[in-house]
């Protein structure tokens, strides 16, 4: 399949390609249980179809594609989507919470993954079990995060850290343990707010602008060590992403809830595009263009 020459203006895409979880984060933004109660009763598309689009995005030129969920690592047939889009010339990455990266599924990779972005917002224990951030009401140590970013990086995959801050967390110093994982980026996202995806649930962990930029300073000083600290807060989040659903469409946030685009595999790219706003300038601003 040839790859488009003309690099988009947004050059990344985050695809969503899976809906079920195995946690229950209570400020989750990306449940997805519109999706599965209105269009694809199983959470995700065959593995076929997962496939074609992944060829779809690669053709249309995107350079980065970052497998997010839920937890995609549930998908069984992940290493081969990943495979299929490191063949097209894509720069691989997936979003996880971490539970399932064993040696052994780090071998099944064979080399195609470029990043693993973990998502950790604290190793209070406690404060993890009570977000929802847990398997079964166990959650992962500190010590047990810091062996499964010595997997990462044995297997010679990049690491970004991912911390969603909310009202357990804005408080903390985070920083000693940032440290000790030494991410490549260490992206800090304010606990965001959207319809159908965690009303009802958000505003126990919600934290205003000021707590936020609190937490940010307060925990820059990793940058002494060569960390890229990534703030984004409500504004930036919104709009500065190319996203798909595990139902694959397009979908932006700039409404306050999910709007989604047709189907990709149906209407094609260009035209689904069309049907969802996103502001490259803004994805630019948040630092989203860097050498991956």
């Amino acid at each position: 399949m040839p790859i488009s020459t003309e690099v988009p203006e947004v050059p990344s895409v985050n695809y969503h390609l899976w809906k079920p979880c195995n946690m229950r984060c209570g400020f989750c933004f990306a449940t997805f249980d519109d999706v599965k109660q209105d269009t694809l009763p199983k959470g995700h598309l065959s593995r076929e179809d997962s496939l074609l689009l992944v060829d779809m995005l690669a053709q249309w030129g995107f350079e980065k594609i970052n497998f997010a969920g839920g937890e995609p690592t549930l998908c069984p047939w992940l290493s081969e989507l990943i495979a299929r889009a490191k063949e097209r010339g894509m720069v691989t990455s997936i979003v996880t919470n971490g539970s399932r990266i064993t040696s052994e599924w780090l071998d099944g990779l064979n080399g195609n993954l470029d990043w693993i972005a973990l998502s950790i917002d604290t190793v209070d224990q406690e404060k993890l079990k009570l977000s929802g951030r847990a398997v079964q009401g166990k959650s992962i140590s500190q010590d047990e995060y810091l062996q499964i970013i010595d997997r990462i990086k044995r297997n010679g995959i990049r690491l970004k850290i991912n911390t969603v801050v909310t009202s357990t967390t804005w408080e903390e110093d985070f920083a000693d343990f940032i440290r000790a994982a030494n991410p490549e980026r260490w992206k800090i996202l304010q606990a965001l707010a959207v319809d159908g995806q965690n009303d009802g649930r958000i505003d126990k962990y919600a934290v205003d602008a000021a707590q936020f930029e609190r937490y940010v300073e307060r925990n820059r000083s990793v940058e002494s060590e060569g960390i890229a600290v990534v703030p984004e807060n409500n504004e930036m989040m919104t709009g500065s992403y190319i996203m798909v659903d595990p139902a694959g469409r397009f979908f932006d946030n700039t409404q306050g809830a999910h709007t989604y685009s047709n189907p990709i595999l149906k209407v094609g790219i260009a035209d689904a595009l069309k049907e969802v706003s996103v502001n490259a300038e803004r994805f630019r601003q948040r630092g989203g263009r860097y050498d991956w």
